[in-house]
């Protein structure tokens, strides 16, 4: 397959009559047992080909997320095809897939594998519900998927550099470690080619490929660029993984935590996403908690630099001033944006308020109807799904356009729509 079969910008998408009227009355079938069908279809691809098992994040695949994110992905593109979920933003979640896969390294050649074993899956758990115009019908529905995503990867592949079929993956020598919290360490990183780090745009991650050694395989995972874009060095700011809820810890934090130093390499992606965490002028409301201040932390450094001037408002939420990594950095961030206002909710607010650093600080929960909005705000959100769905409602009540409101998701998925 080239390396752009499908100009989706450029064409209309359109299932064939036939397959729609077959998808349209079989997609109640596929919706209420899409769970068994990616999980069979995992099992499947796995066992045939178990050097995949690399770039799938297995402790999404424990809590069984992955799953239920692909089930919810294809089915709801065809819905999407059969005209069953108008409205949903397709253009936007395109995007967002075809980003994740980029920084992984998917390659073109590998949907056919995906596609052959997610199919036969289909068959194995609908039996002989699957006749040979209803696994055509299917086939056609993950092909025009497939091929949407690979014309984007293919553009993304091209714009970051990568060669046609060549690898993302570029070592990067660790130049600085600090810890910024028991449970959070950010590494700085150059290019051990000694060659320039390229730019970025505030929100954009990067994938960390690691090897797990003792036979363990490789894992990856996305972290979100904390540093300032343009600096000669990228940082990441990485938390340490907890096994919680029947999730095991995690693989990667726990190796970043426990292995990586000062001198040691790591094996990094190109910078992907298709998020600016600075909007597109205005006012810009930055809204975070926990781990997920990192690409905030990267839009104050850059408009520190840019557009000092620029009214922001960061609104972030932690358990406690401990716990809230870079808190440090603020104080200097609030000298140079002199426009930036702070909002902090901790669940511990005890000791919260040591100066320099002004701010508002509130005890307990974050109060979504609490965070300041101005006309014409851009917002950007980062942290646990429900979290930022209900911060979300509570922008789209008080007049923030939901097209001004970006978010980053840590994992598969989505927010509901």
């Amino acid at each position: 397959m080239g390396a752009d079969p499908f100009d989706a910008q450029k064409e209309t998408i359109v299932l064939s009559e036939t397959s729609t009227a077959v998808v349209s009355a079989t997609l109640p079938a596929v919706r209420s047992h899409g769970e068994a069908i990616t999980g069979r279809f995992y099992r499947r691809m796995f066992d045939a080909h178990p050097d995949l098992l690399d770039l799938f994040n297995r402790g999404n695949q424990a809590t069984g997320q992955q799953k239920a994110a692909l089930a919810a992905a294809v089915v709801a593109y065809a819905g999407h095809l059969t005209g069953d979920t108008a409205g949903t933003p397709w253009g936007q979640i395109l995007d967002r897939i075809a980003h994740k896969h980029a920084s992984l390294g998917i390659t073109a050649t590998q949907y056919p594998i995906v596609g052959r074993h997610l199919l036969a899956a289909v068959g194995d758990v609908l039996g002989d519900a699957v006749t040979p115009p209803v696994a055509a019908a299917w086939d056609e529905v993950y092909w025009l998927l497939a091929c949407e995503l690979i014309a984007r990867e293919a553009r993304l592949y091209a714009g970051a550099g990568v060669p046609e079929g060549g690898p993302v993956w570029r070592d990067w020598r660790v130049t600085g470690r600090v810890r910024e919290t028991a449970d959070v360490v950010s590494f700085t990183l150059a290019p051990a080619d000694g060659g320039p780090p390229g730019d970025f745009v505030p929100g954009r991650y990067v994938s960390v490929a690691v090897d797990l050694g003792r036979g363990r395989g490789q894992q990856i995972r996305q972290y979100s660029l904390s540093g300032r874009p343009g600096a000669d060095e990228w940082r990441i700011t990485v938390k340490r993984v907890r096994g919680e809820g029947g999730a095991p810890p995690g693989l990667v934090s726990g190796h970043l935590h426990d292995r990586v130093d000062v001198g040691d390499t790591l094996r990094l992606s190109p910078a992907f996403g298709e998020v600016d965490a600075t909007g597109d002028g205005g006012p810009l409301l930055l809204v975070s908690a926990g781990i997920g201040l990192t690409p905030a932390m990267a839009a104050l450094a850059h408009l520190a630099e840019k557009d000092p001037d620029r009214e922001v408002t960061l609104a972030h939420a932690d358990r406690a001033a401990s716990t809230h990594a870079l808190r440090h950095e603020l104080p200097a961030l609030q000298e140079r944006l002199p426009n930036l206002a702070v909002h902090l909710w901790y669940e511990d607010a005890a000791g919260a308020e040591p100066s320099p650093l002004k701010a508002h600080v509130t005890a307990g929960l974050v109060d979504p109807d609490r965070i300041p909005v101005t006309a014409g705000t851009a917002a950007h959100l980062c942290g646990p799904i429900a979290f930022m769905n209900l911060v979300r409602g509570s922008l789209v009540r008080r007049g923030v356009p939901a097209g001004r409101i970006a978010y980053e998701v840590f994992g598969p998925g989505m927010l509901p729509g």
